[in-house]
């Protein structure tokens, strides 16, 4: 491990920051504090700001995101209105993912609506969004068929995700889109993630699952897909490590694990499989993660995120 990690604790109800050994850093909400007025529930995608000092969280389930605090563990912004769907101001339909861009916007793919959307910073309606509001077919930017993931490239463009009929694309902000496929093999594809160039890795989220990786022609490049005891439950993200292993979220097994693709072999593993827990050194159905900064992805990645004007 390239040193400590964010994760996305869904049904654990939490975020938390865990160091190479496993042990907690910080956790939100904190043990035994409750957040007055608030819900916080089933994070399913989290990482931090591009000035650190924050964690950006999307609740699929719950339809919000919402931006917290490190310093003061904190709710300092939430965008929906939580177990609410919707379409208009200050509403999300299921949003599987959120990002903030260095001016402070968000963007997220609001998979229920078959859209992505960006909201102003601290604001509560949005200024743009690409797709149209419950035309859900595949054909960007015009339209998109439950975008399930959304993932910032180094040359300033964005992976998007379809779960319906696997398609990956890439494309701009403005809507120029650079190649779109549908990738080989796999049932239910989740979250693409850029992981060299011309190098991508995406998840199969079903039992037994799969890690992959494919190039801009959908060429799969390596798969790992154990089975029997070893078997993947419903991975959720797989982000590339600087010295080429994989961090994968092993949702329903309960556990994050580093996947070395030499050898298929997991070198590295917190939570224990199949057995869900919120005391140390367990997870409960961890979903998103990020690496802790410098590394983590909206910091490496803010001075190519191409500028969004409200």
């Amino acid at each position: 491990m390239p040193g400590p990690i964010l994760i996305a604790d869904g049904d654990g109800d939490r975020v938390l920051i865990i160091d190479a050994r496993g042990r907690t850093m910080w956790q939100f909400p904190r043990p035994g504090v409750k957040q007055t007025g608030q819900t916080f529930k089933a994070p399913e995608a989290a990482w931090f700001t591009p000035n650190r000092k924050q964690v950006v969280v999307a609740s699929e389930d719950y339809h919000v995101i919402r931006v917290i605090d490190i310093a003061t563990n904190k709710i300092v912004y939430t965008y929906g209105a939580s177990g609410i769907a919707g379409s208009g101001p200050n509403r999300l339909d299921h949003p599987d993912g959120v990002l903030m861009l260095p001016s402070g916007a968000l963007l997220a793919p609001d998979a229920g609506n078959c859209r992505i959307v960006v909201i102003p910073a601290g604001g509560h309606a949005l200024t743009r969004q690409l797709g149209k509001t419950g035309t859900c077919v595949h054909h960007p930017p015009q339209t998109f068929s439950d975008p399930s993931g959304l993932f910032p490239m180094t040359n300033g463009h964005y992976l998007v995700t379809e779960g319906k009929g696997g398609w990956v694309t890439e494309m701009s902000l403005t809507g120029t889109v650079s190649w779109s496929i549908r990738v080989p093999g796999i049932g239910a594809i989740y979250a693409t993630t850029e992981a060299g160039p011309d190098l991508y890795a995406t998840v199969d989220h079903v039992f037994p699952g799969q890690v992959l990786t494919f190039d801009h022609t959908g060429t799969v490049l390596w798969r790992y897909k154990p089975t029997g005891s070893k078997a993947l439950n419903k991975p959720s993200l797989a982000l590339a490590l600087p010295n080429g292993d994989y961090l994968v979220s092993d949702k329903v097994n309960n556990r994050i694990i580093v996947v070395d693709p030499r050898t298929n072999t997991v070198v590295w593993q917190y939570g224990h499989t199949k057995v869900a827990g919120s005391s140390p050194g367990y997870l409960n159905n961890p979903t998103g993660m990020d690496l802790y900064p410098p590394a983590s992805m909206l910091v490496t990645h803010a001075a190519t995120m191409a500028a969004v004007t409200p």
